[in-house]
């Protein structure tokens, strides 16, 4: 079993199943992406495996703890880290303060966590006293996620983290989250650059129709003809 996992998922908002019997999980220092056409579920199945909506059927269990009662709130403190696809930064505050705010559970000297943000983007370090909302779109999501790393999370959850940034960007942020890992956090992220992100990854889903249509290794996926495709353009 992985070390993070949602196993048979079935739930929605109001009365609609969006997924449904979905599962999916990454193990430490591991990447595993979840992809899929527009409207697979793919972001709610994420929203569910951080405890943002009720399910119907299935658990979610972390280190074989079954947390499927917890509010997000309770599993941040648990060490899960999300950062969500839109309105993830605090634009009048400062980067500083932003990465401040990430560690607002704990009560230890947080200086050394964010030097090692600052090693990870140096141009956060350069930019510390902007504020968040003048920077770039790239320069926000690595806001975001820095701002996640300041828990100090086992598990960071990322939503479309390259979602409208160039290609250069998003090369340069699958990079570091390649670094994120190696340091042995799990990293779960659901992607709409599927090839990209399955070129990286451990481990691949992918979605439709709220359902598991297809699970294996990244390089497994990039070379079923199935998978290609219907999916990666062939």
């Amino acid at each position: 079993m992985s070390f993070l996992v949602g196993e048979n998922m079935t739930g929605g908002y109001g009365g609609a199943d969006i997924i449904q019997d979905c599962t999916i999980g990454v193990d430490r220092g591991e990447i595993a992406v979840v992809v899929g056409p527009n409207g697979a579920g793919k972001s709610t199945a994420m929203k569910a495996v951080f405890g943002m909506l009720n399910l119907r059927e299935g658990r979610v269990s972390m280190d074989g703890e079954d947390i499927t009662a917890l509010s997000p709130q309770a599993r941040v403190r648990l060490g899960m880290g999300f950062v969500p696809q839109t309105r993830n930064v605090f634009t009048t505050m400062t980067v500083e303060e932003n990465l401040e705010m990430g560690a607002f559970i704990r009560e230890d000297d947080i200086s050394k966590t964010m030097a090692k943000v600052f090693d990870l983007f140096p141009v956060l370090e350069e930019k510390r006293a902007q504020p968040a909302g003048e920077l770039s779109g790239g320069q926000r999501q690595q806001v975001a996620v820095g701002r996640a790393l300041m828990t100090r999370p086992k598990v960071l959850m990322l939503d479309e983290p390259t979602a409208g940034v160039s290609p250069i960007v998003m090369d340069e942020l699958f990079d570091r989250i390649i670094e994120i890992a190696r340091t042995g956090i799990a990293i779960l992220m659901v992607e709409q650059n599927a090839k990209q992100a399955l070129n990286i990854a451990d481990k691949g889903y992918v979605l439709v129709q709220g359902g598991n249509r297809y699970t294996d290794t990244g390089q497994a996926l990039l070379n079923d003809p199935e998978v290609r495709k219907a999916f990666l353009g062939g």
